[in-house]
């Protein structure tokens, strides 16, 4: 049973969502976002938003929680937004950008430049005596989310001093090394 797909989604001030064939296209402030939803049926009443499904069989419970998820992240963004913070820890490790080129310095003979998609908008925060922070903003959960893994695979955090780009409050599992 589905706990997530029950749960019915109110629909804020702002925000259009339309259901047209198999395609749910939310509109707000800050964007337009749209998903494609297949064997689960959508129904809008009152500035409420419900799913069902048409069977207990289990491919229809699984897309039942799916598709509610994936339509909240997506009202969500377009209302709200969806952001992601990652910080720089190495010596020397430095992070800018001018525009939506982002310029990476992590330790390699040369920079790492990546070109970011224009929905997403790029922050760098370099304070004398802190971690250099890169912060992600869009209405596209899902593409915020690719952008900073795809960030953070360039230097992953090891074990034992914890170097390397990481997410804002992840906790690292750190090994002890050798000891003499």
């Amino acid at each position: 049973m589905s706990r997530i797909g029950k749960n019915p989604i109110t629909i804020p001030e702002g925000v259009t969502v339309e259901v047209k064939d198999n395609e749910v296209t939310v509109k707000g402030k800050l964007g337009e976002l749209s998903q494609e939803i297949k064997e689960i049926d959508v129904k809008i009443e009152d500035g409420v938003l419900t799913l069902e499904r048409p069977s207990e069989a289990n491919t229809h419970k699984s897309k039942h929680g799916l598709y509610r998820a994936l339509i909240n992240n997506m009202i969500v963004g377009v209302s709200q937004g969806w952001s992601k913070e990652l910080e720089l820890v190495g010596v020397g490790y430095r992070a800018s950008n001018q525009g939506q080129k982002l310029d990476l310095a992590l330790g390699f003979s040369h920079n790492i430049v990546l070109e970011v998609a224009p929905e997403v908008k790029v922050e760098t925060v370099s304070e004398k005596g802190k971690n250099p922070l890169v912060k992600l903003t869009s209405h596209d959960k899902q593409l915020v989310g690719q952008v900073a893994a795809k960030i953070r695979s360039f230097r992953k955090p090891e074990p034992y001093k914890g170097k390397g780009v990481k997410y804002v409050g992840e906790q690292l599992r750190r090994k002890a090394g050798k000891t003499a």
